[in-house]
């Protein structure tokens, strides 16, 4: 099985195809030469960008980009909090989780009480989301015996080679493997009034029969609670119980990727599945746990992780090393001291409504959908077959690029702006996305 979607071409630059200063053009073939074939550039006109200061990314002459896009740094660019606690702790002590520290334990009593309601009980820490996925899926294996998993149909869960066999949104060319099954993802503007959560258990249930007609044992479903890579898709809350009930009927485990929609960005809870009233076995997280700092992690239940610790040794050389995780404990200490998940539901709300009022001049937005600091709005070529409009969509990010706003695509049609600003946007910054992408869409109507 595999996916017409990659991933690495949304919006990806390609050579020749605009015309460059010669500065920039020398730089990209200098990269070329030296970093190889693989890597891939955002936008039509790359970015050269030399500093980051909250919300912003500013280039070499001093120009200012509003960035929406990256969720990596979920307090924005070189957050004072964060880079005071990297700085102090890189020049006391940094090292391995083989010694014992204080920073590691008060990180993991401080995430394990933000999951109360559930049985989670350990953290165990990675320096990726990639890795974070590939050591839930170790530990699956472990718990179940089985190796099946199943995953929606544009989903993104990391590039190690165990997990990019479960990322259909890498595209035809990364190969998905012969243990993954693919669920259509619960897209309600697409629904036509079917109940989202009764289909969605329903394709799970039938997944889980196809693995075991093939002679596969499921090991887990694995969703990333906002679905996002699938295009943002945040309603109705509670569709999962049904699937999740039915992996865990079936003995496997249910795996919630809260890498994108962790740590307050849904401004409702901390973590993305409890939107849906959910006690995973393992919940995976990644680099926003850090601020940007390399550290990512898992919490999972006592249950999951019995077996695979007793026979199973991990240790992952700088994973929870001193100053990783003093940028962690930074970041919670700051999403609670400067009440982010309520400052990012209450921007979120402006973005969403500034947005959708938008879509009274501008036929082309066929929905937007949110939850805190997280959008999307759908571009349709009419509304009434509500037909992707890429072409369009990728006009419209790089227009917006153009007028200082950084933002990106996602979806089955490539036709969804993936909007992801900082906790930390502001209500005027807030106001500036909407006003560029009502230029941007009015700009865009002559090229289509």
């Amino acid at each position: 099985m595999k996916s017409t979607t990659d991933l690495n071409m949304v919006n990806a630059y390609i050579p020749g195809r605009a015309r460059m200063e010669p500065a920039t053009e020398a730089m990209i073939a200098r990269r070329d030469a030296l970093l190889g074939p693989a890597y891939r550039l955002m936008y039509e006109h790359p970015l050269h960008i030399v500093r980051g200061e909250g919300a912003w990314l500013i280039d070499p002459q001093g120009r200012r980009y509003l960035d929406v896009y990256n969720n990596v740094t979920s307090l924005g660019h070189c957050h004072p909090a964060v880079s005071e606690a990297i700085c102090t702790q890189v020049r006391t002590l940094a090292t391995n989780t083989r010694y014992l520290h204080d920073t590691i334990l008060e990180l993991a009593e401080r995430l394990l009480a933000t999951v109360q309601e559930t049985d989670l009980a350990h953290l165990m820490l990675t320096c990726s989301g990639s890795e974070a996925n590939d050591l839930a899926y170790r530990i699956a294996k472990v718990r179940t015996g089985g190796t099946g998993v199943i995953v929606t149909d544009t989903a993104y869960h990391g590039i190690t080679d165990a997990v990019s066999q479960f990322s259909p949104s890498l595209g035809a060319s990364v190969d998905l493997g012969p243990h993954v099954r693919l669920v259509p993802a619960p897209r309600l503007y697409h629904a036509e009034g079917a109940d989202l959560a009764e289909r969605f258990t329903h394709d799970v249930e039938a997944a889980i029969a196809d693995l075991r007609r093939h002679g596969i044992k499921p090991a887990a479903l694995i969703v990333d609670s906002l679905f996002t890579s699938d295009g943002i898709l945040p309603e109705p809350a509670g569709l999962l119980k049904g699937a999740v009930d039915a992996i865990k009927r079936a003995g496997g485990l249910f795996i919630a990727d809260e890498v994108q929609p962790g740590f307050g960005r849904t401004g409702e809870y901390m973590w993305g599945f409890q939107r849906h009233g959910l006690s995973p076995d393992i919940v995976t997280m990644g680099k926003p746990m850090g601020n940007g700092q390399p550290i990512a992690g898992l919490l999972a239940s006592a249950d999951a992780l019995a077996e695979f610790g007793k026979n199973s040794r991990y240790f992952n050389t700088f994973a929870g090393n001193t100053v990783s995780c003093a940028a962690a404990l930074a970041v919670l200490e700051t999403i609670e001291r400067e009440k982010l998940m309520q400052h990012a539901a209450k921007i979120g709300v402006l973005l969403r409504d500034g947005i959708a009022d938008l879509a009274t001049r501008h036929q082309s937005i066929g929905d937007v959908r949110g939850a805190g600091m997280f959008v999307g709005v759908e571009l349709v070529l009419d509304r009434a077959s509500r037909e992707p409009d890429r072409r369009r969509t990728s006009q419209v990010v790089n227009r917006m690029r153009d007028k200082g706003i950084l933002l990106s695509a996602c979806a089955q049609g490539h036709n969804v702006l993936k909007i992801r600003p900082p906790l930390i946007l502001s209500a005027e910054q807030a106001g500036m996305v909407i006003n560029a992408l009502d230029e941007a869409l009015a700009e865009t109507l002559h090229d289509v």
